[in-house]
């Protein structure tokens, strides 16, 4: 009985994660998509800072060299 339940409850787990659970989006950005008076968030301190002031470093956007030291 138990291990019915518990194969129930797995298959129910399953298609949730499978077909409902949402993905995280990956950022591909580039600055050439982008103008650059556009607004992004730094991935350290969430600030938003301009994309011609900002640094992009592994695909994510910081303000400042000092949020990029943090993460390294």
């Amino acid at each position: 009985m138990i291990l019915k339940l518990i194969l129930i409850v797995g298959i129910i787990a399953a298609i949730y994660f499978v077909f409902f659970k949402k993905k995280p989006r990956i950022f591909k950005d580039t600055k050439e998509e982008l103008d650059g008076s556009d607004m992004v968030e730094c991935a350290t301190c969430a600030v938003y800072s301009q994309l011609d002031d900002s640094i992009l470093s592994n695909g994510k956007y910081y303000c400042s060299k000092e949020c990029l030291e943090k993460v390294s």
